[in-house]
Parts: structure tokens; C-alpha cells; sequence
């Protein structure tokens, strides 16, 4: 769970607080949708208040038609609200220099299916009029971060839903935006990809970014999130720190190594002495996520895989600089498993490198033509073995060059 530190007592690695500068102002934010005659239809939102500030992750929960949606919409410009008003910079989110800030990823990726990921990202970097050098260079940091450098080549048509929704990360970043608008961003991701997301949100928090995430899988948003509000019927039901509205204060944890079976039933004892039968004694266990990042880290040092990649750095105009970069706990994390292995001893390298030199001097040899040997007779048989030695040779410069043996 993400907790938010003070200025005096943030560690090193840990991002700052958030700042009191108000980027989102929704003051009895109101949509009320009508049918063709005027008539009230549906009353999406209903009267909410919620101030987001900058550098903050902040959550939009609720279940399936409570509002999420048509609120984001509204941050937008893309809905105008029937009652009430929202400011973004302070500013009207209508306002082109306002949206020309926003970076957002909508529920489901809108691309253009005969695009490959690099003609993607140049498309939409040219609507923020971004000059070639800048679309180029962050569309290979990107690419990379998001773990399709090996399907650069392919259309974005071709893609599951999941790498689908990689690069729809990636475009939602490509103008560096001070405000990212998630919209279920881990959808169709598999777990690694969705560690990798929740690294890159809260890299964006450390530069000072605001992030806008609203999802249905509650694991993320807990991981994440500082602030969330709980939306039901249009309203809001509940909203603060997430420390605070996940806190229960009739409770206390004690967590202790393994100690003597007596000294766990005098523990024991004296703490039914004085709370009854409520005290319970288990063992702690990882969670599922953790223990899944852990068998795929094993096994994929052992091999490789042609889908999407995991273990990328996050792209270096997303993390502002490479100071921030080695103080980050999550890039630290990104680099230890992007890091390439140690190499081999020289003496395995010059053995490598001496296999090839034997072979080619083999075929020279054999494609020389032989002189006849003087001898009492021809030699039918070694005759009869020359070709096959010239075949198996020709088999082994073949795979040598990478062709397939004939």
C-alpha cells in the first residue's frame, strides 16, 4: 500500500509528497443525460467535489456504470458538465493549451490497426507538433519501455490486447505530459506487465506528474494510489488516503521470528489473558503476485520468448534525468533485471572462436584438389568417402552461417 511520506522523514528512494498546487478542481460536478426530447435519462454524476493536487496518484473506484467514465470524460473537455465546474491548470479543460498537458489512455486502445508501433507513436507525437528528433528518440525509449522492440515490425493490428494495450501506454506518454489519465491501464496485461505499469506510475509521481487511475482491480490501485474516492450511483460515497480508509483501529498485527514452542504459549496465554479467544496465531504469507514475478524471473533466466518483454527501463524523458533515475527503488528494480550476464572466461571465448577457424581450414582442405597418389592400384573406397566428407562439411559451414543444413 502506498503510503505518502513527509518532507521530513522521506527516505532516500522514496518520492516526495505531493504539493499543494491544485491541478483537477471539480466543485458539484453534475451530467445528466437527456433523450431527444429533453427528458432526464440518466443522472451519471451527481453533485461531486474532489481536488487532486500535483504530483499525486489519485483513484476513481466504483463498480460498472457509477460514473468513473463520464467523470474523466469531463476532465477531458470531451463532455460539458450540466451543472457545476471542473478546472485543469485552472484553466477550462476545453482549453487546447490545457489539453496539450494531458496524457490519456481511454478503456479501450483506439489505433489505427496498419500502423506498426513506431509509425504509431510518430503519428500521434506529430499531433503535439513535436519536431522529428524528439519523435524519433522518444519513440525508441518508449518502445523499448513498454517491451515491443520485438514486434516493432508488426501492425499494431496483430496484437493481442495486451500488447495492444502496451503501446497504448506508450502514447499516452509520448508528449510528456504533467497530468496521465489511466483508464483501466492493466487490462489484458499479464502480471509482469502490470508491475511494470504500477513502476511506471509511480515513476511519473517521483517527477512531479499527476496521475488520474481508474481501474477495477483493487490489488492496483492499493499498491499506488495516496488518495481514492469511491463512486456509487453518480456520488461519492467515501474519499481520503488510502492509510487512513483502510485502517482498523479495533485491531493490532504482531509479526515475530520463529521462536521455542514455550515461548510462543507464554506469548499465547498472556494475550488470551487479556483479549480471550479472539487471538489467533498463523503464519504470513507472500502474495500471489510476488510469488508469480518469482518463478517467471527464474524461468526466464534460463531462457527467452517472442512475445512482449518484460524487465525495461522506464524511458529516460519520462524519468528526467538519470540522478533521479538511481535514486528510484523501481527503476533500481527495472535495471537489475534489464542487466546483461557476466561474460565468459577468454579461455571459453577463444575455444568459441577457434571452432569456426578449424572448420573453414577443414573445407579448404577438402575443396583442394588432391593429386593422385602413386600406388600399386586405385583406391575405390577412399574415393567413395570424399564426397560424404564434403557434404558433412558443407552441412557444418551451412549451420556455421546460419543457413539450414542441405
Amino acid at each position: 500500500m502506498a503510503t505518502v511520506p513527509t518532507a521530513t522523514t522521506q527516505a532516500v528512494g522514496e518520492r516526495p509528497a505531493p504539493s499543494d498546487e491544485v491541478v483537477v478542481r471539480a466543485v458539484g460536478l453534475t451530467k445528466v443525460f437527456k433523450d431527444f426530447w429533453g427528458r432526464p435519462k440518466a443522472r451519471a454524476v451527481d453533485n461531486v467535489d474532489f481536488e487532486i493536487r500535483r504530483g499525486e496518484i489519485f483513484g476513481l473506484l466504483g463498480p460498472n456504470g457509477s460514473g468513473k467514465s463520464t467523470t474523466i470524460k469531463m476532465l477531458l473537455g470531451l463532455l460539458y458538465p450540466s451543472k457545476g465546474h471542473v478546472t485543469v491548470f485552472n484553466q477550462s479543460p476545453r482549453d487546447v493549451s490545457t489539453k496539450a498537458r494531458i496524457g490519456y489512455l481511454p478503456e479501450e486502445s483506439y489505433l489505427y490497426r496498419y500502423l506498426n508501433p513506431g509509425e504509431t507513436l510518430d503519428f500521434f507525437g506529430s499531433l503535439f507538433r513535436l519536431d522529428s528528433a524528439d519523435r524519433r528518440n522518444r519513440t525508441e525509449q518508449l518502445i523499448e519501455m513498454v517491451g515491443l522492440n520485438q514486434a516493432r515490425s508488426r501492425t499494431v493490428g496483430e496484437f493481442s490486447k495486451g500488447m495492444q494495450r502496451r503501446i497504448g501506454i506508450a502514447q499516452a506518454l509520448v508528449n510528456d505530459p504533467d497530468l496521465v489519465i489511466l483508464d483501466e491501464p492493466t487490462a489484458g496485461l499479464d502480471p509482469l506487465g502490470c508491475r511494470e505499469v504500477k513502476d511506471l506510475i509511480m515513476a511519473l509521481a517521483r517527477r512531479g506528474k499527476t496521475v488520474i487511475l481508474s481501474s477495477h482491480l483493487l490489488a492496483d490501485v492499493e499498491d499506488v494510489c495516496d488518495r481514492v474516492v469511491i463512486y456509487y450511483g453518480g456520488r461519492i460515497h467515501a474519499q481520503g488516503p488510502l492509510h487512513e480508509l483502510l485502517a482498523r483501529p479495533d485491531q493490532v498485527r504482531i509479526t515475530a521470528p520463529i521462536v521455542s514452542r514455550e515461548a510462543t504459549e507464554r506469548a499465547l496465554a498472556a494475550l488470551r489473558a487479556e483479549a480471550g479467544d479472539k487471538v489467533r496465531l498463523d503464519n504470513p504469507t507472500q502474495n500471489l503476485e510476488g510469488y508469480f514475478l518469482e518463478v517467471v524471473e527464474r524461468a526466464r533466466a534460463k531462457g527467452d520468448t517472442s512475445g512482449a518483454t518484460s524487465g525495461n527501463k522506464v524511458a529516460q524523458f519520462i524519468r528526467g534525468g538519470a540522478a533521479e533515475a538511481s535514486a528510484s527503488q523501481a527503476d533500481a528494480v527495472l535495471e537489475r533485471l534489464s542487466r546483461p550476464t557476466a561474460p565468459a572466461p577468454a579461455a571459453a571465448d577463444a575455444a568459441d572462436t577457434a571452432a569456426p577457424t578449424m572448420d573453414a581450414a577443414r573445407l579448404d582442405a577438402l575443396a583442394q584438389p588432391k593429386a593422385p597418389e602413386v600406388g600399386p592400384g586405385p583406391q575405390p573406397a577412399a574415393e567413395a568417402e570424399k564426397p560424404a566428407d564434403l557434404a558433412k562439411a558443407n552441412d557444418k559451414l551451412s549451420g556455421l552461417l546460419g543457413g539450414r543444413p542441405r
